[in-house]
């Protein structure tokens, strides 16, 4: 039994090594030029904004407000990886890399105030905070780069090293007696005078 089962094994891995290593099939690469030609992408919640060198593709002078904010150059990242942002020859467009993977991104208005690039052919998303930055894949649903920190962002989480936020769900502290002004105290009351009869 254990011979028959062995003998499967050796003669079924060939062909999964085969099925592994063979190369896409040419309609899922004509369904990305497709898509690079001008039909409409996937796009995410937060997302109207096509993006593939069309001139006509506009920025509003929000987004362009947000481009000013972008730090450009090589950002450092956690496990030595390192994201390279430069601006594109279209203002308020960025190329973004990271080892062979390159994005041509736009800013894109975010409802919680990060600055937030997307590249929605690619459906690849750069988010940047006071304190780090990472690029993720919508496509894979996973980080591409994480920790990524330039130097003014560097200087902001050390800050919050020595100095940090304030949770949001302890209590505010209470105040100190000594610093209080001291409430004046209310007037004793007065007794009643005796009912005469």
């Amino acid at each position: 039994m254990k011979a028959l089962l062995a003998a499967m094994l050796i003669a079924v891995t060939p062909a999964l090594v085969v099925a592994q290593s063979k190369p896409p099939a040419k309609k899922e690469a004509k369904e990305t030029v497709k898509k690079r030609g001008g039909k409409a992408a996937p796009k995410t919640v937060e997302e109207s904004i096509p993006v593939d060198d069309d001139p006509a593709t506009k920025l509003t002078p929000a987004d362009l407000e947000v481009a000013k904010l972008v730090h450009v150059g090589d950002i450092p990242c956690e496990l030595g990886a390192t994201v390279h942002i430069t601006p594109h020859k279209r203002e308020g467009f960025f190329i973004v890399r990271t080892g062979i993977q390159r994005f041509r991104m736009h800013p894109v208005e975010s409802k919680t105030g990060a600055i937030r690039l997307e590249d929605p052919v690619a459906q690849a998303m750069w988010l940047q905070l006071g304190n780090k930055s990472m690029l993720m894949s919508q496509k894979l649903g996973r980080r591409l780069a994480d920790e990524c920190m330039s130097p003014a962002q560097s200087a902001v989480a050390e800050a919050l090293k020595t100095n940090p936020m304030p949770s949001l769900l302890e209590p505010l502290p209470a105040a100190n007696p000594a610093s209080a002004p001291q409430a004046q105290a209310a007037p004793a009351p007065v007794p009643a005078a005796p009912a005469s009869r």
